[in-house]
């Protein structure tokens, strides 16, 4: 039986992650969210975190600052202006989050 779903991963500019899945795992404001084929359908916001797809026995992750969610008919689409591949991080993007963050709270 077949356990996948689609997920795409869409920013304005690209499409960041295009297959099918297994599992993804989500950062909502109402805590981690864990999709699995057959969820209900949900729309809901990302808060600042990790994105992480479950393919076959590999995993990929990707980091958000927001954007939002929707699950139906066994597709997850998220929409995020800020996604990025965990792997493409440069130290720069995270030394300059960082200092965003520091006058955020300032």
């Amino acid at each position: 039986m077949e356990e996948n779903f689609k997920l795409e991963i869409i920013s304005p500019e690209k499409i960041i992650f295009s297959d099918d899945a297994k599992m993804a795992t989500l950062p909502s404001y109402e805590g981690d969210m864990g999709i699995l084929k057959h969820h209900i359908s949900i729309i809901t916001f990302l808060r600042p975190g990790i994105i992480k797809v479950k393919k076959n026995e590999s995993f990929e992750e990707f980091f958000v600052q927001d954007g939002t969610v929707e699950y139906f008919n066994d597709s997850l689409v998220v929409l995020s202006a800020s996604a990025i591949g965990v792997k493409d991080l440069s130290k720069e993007f995270v030394d300059n989050l960082n200092k965003d963050t520091q006058d955020q709270l300032t």
